[in-house]
């Protein structure tokens, strides 16, 4: 019998699709009668210890990337602060993995496993850096690769990053399937799975997050060593969630308990992620809010059953920094430090280089990663683009910055910002999207606790914002 092969006739075969690709049946992680799941034991279901994870990476060209001060970026931070404040700000160089970015440690557990079991390729849907590291790490252990990627708008034209992107893939002899923005990706991916028999190295399995942890560890080790002291802050620039999940659960096991975990997000409100109109007036394809927050209210709005990243249940407080200063720390840490890096990692420098006017000179922010560079994701080539499709370009106040309308650079270094985003906001966002994805279940003792594990709160306000919001 033929399949259906219409969007709607794939999407209703996803949890069989799933589990093939996957060799995960995520339903025995499921609570019965109730909305939660066991994240501790699905976690578990990675079945590697820190110690094989570290020699898996090692093989590949993964993991133990240098720490590196910015001394004169700190050094400029502090001439804009208070007597005594301005704290010292590393980074960890990410951009020195095989592919060039902390993705190398996602795709490096996901190609590995997908070899020890047995499968041919792998398969993953992305328009990011997360593509180029599952083909490196495929082409290394001898698999086929296939990248799905929303390349262009509806005029089949494409950002310069993006572009960047798909060449760096194909480089890596991956194929790329090559979509304009739309609701096809997800089926697209689903259907290549299906046909292909090929592993699903998405970005949110367990194997995709564990991957991560070795760079938490890395930080805080690292940081003992040189210090003496692990870091009172990890800045972590936040799209879906796995990049700060994976971190700080490897500071956590590395027993860095007190350190802060502050996501960072480049404010795009106003623009939507899947309308062609703004596909290509958005300056930044990863590491904002478009994609922050509504992963951080509702984690499982992903290409597997249950999202291994869950942001709430390991962020401190989220930091929102605009599309000016991001551009201006780029260039700062070119002219100022001699490293010329990609954009996704210069969010969290951005936010970094604000807080630390607030911290003692004595206390110390690791910015968690740094990102290659290449001519389609220097600012220069994104700043063109923008002015191409009709953004306006300025020095001024970065609170004037209107995404999609003008991109606005500080007139100096003294007016970068700290803007905390609303935690609390985001905890009745989640349980709000607990309700309506869940519109006739009748919550019990233990969905509470589960969604106050969700959110690091109690089961009493859960229970408090669930009255309200009914």
């Amino acid at each position: 019998m033929t399949k259906d092969m219409s969007y709607e006739g794939i999407n209703s075969r996803k949890a069989e699709i799933m589990q093939k690709s996957l060799g995960i049946d995520y339903s025995k992680f499921e609570h019965q009668g109730g909305i939660g799941f066991d994240y501790d034991a699905m976690m578990g279901e990675v079945a590697y210890s820190y110690e094989e994870m570290v020699k898996i990476q090692q093989q590949t060209g993964v993991g133990n990337t240098p720490l590196l001060e910015l001394r004169n970026i700190t050094a400029l931070a502090r001439q804009s602060a208070p007597k005594g404040k301005g704290a010292r700000i590393f980074v960890k160089d990410e951009a020195a993995n095989a592919s060039g970015s902390f993705k190398a440690r996602r795709a490096s557990i996901s190609v590995y496993h997908a070899a020890k079991v047995g499968y041919k390729g792998v398969v993953t849907a992305t328009s990011g850096n997360y593509g180029a590291a599952v083909a490196s790490q495929a082409a290394m252990r001898g698999l086929k690769c296939i990248v799905v990627q929303e390349c262009y708008d509806g005029r089949m034209v494409g950002q310069p990053e993006i572009l960047e992107k798909m060449r760096i893939c194909e480089a890596y002899g991956a194929e790329v399937v090559q979509l304009s923005v739309g609701p096809e990706l997800f089926s697209t991916f689903l259907a290549i799975l299906e046909e292909t028999g090929y592993f699903n190295a998405s970005l949110y399995t367990p194997f995709g997050i564990a991957g991560i942890e070795t760079l938490g560890h890395e930080i805080a080790n690292q940081c003992r060593q040189r210090l003496g002291k692990d870091p009172e802050v990890v800045l972590i620039t936040n799209a879906g969630g796995g990049n700060l999940t994976g971190t700080a659960r490897g500071l956590r096991a590395a027993g860095a308990k007190n350190t802060q975990i502050i996501g960072a997000s480049v404010d795009l409100a106003g623009l939507h992620m899947a309308s062609d109109k703004d596909f290509n007036r958005k300056s930044f394809t990863t590491g904002h809010t478009g994609f922050s927050m509504p992963f951080i209210k509702w984690p499982d709005r992903t290409d597997v059953p249950r999202n291994a990243a869950r942001c709430l249940r390991y962020m401190d407080k989220n930091l929102i920094v605009k599309q000016g200063e991001v551009f201006y720390i780029t260039q700062a840490l070119a002219v100022l430090e001699g490293y010329e890096r990609g954009p996704a990692g210069n969010t969290s420098l951005a936010a970094a280089f604000a807080l630390a006017k607030q911290m003692d000179q004595d206390q110390v922010i690791v910015v968690n990663e740094t990102e290659y560079t290449a001519a389609g994701k220097m600012p220069s080539s994104q700043l063109t683009f923008a002015k191409q499709n009709g953004v306006e370009l300025s020095f001024g106040d970065p609170d004037s910055d209107k995404p999609g309308t003008t991109i606005v650079f500080p007139r100096s270094p003294d007016m970068f910002k700290v803007r905390w985003a609303d935690m609390d906001d985001a905890r009745r966002g989640y349980i709000k999207n607990c309700l309506a994805n869940h519109k006739d279940h009748q919550f019990n003792d233990r969905d509470h606790a589960f969604m106050a594990a969700e959110i690091q709160s109690t089961p009493d306000f859960v229970k408090k914002v669930l009255t309200e919001l009914r």
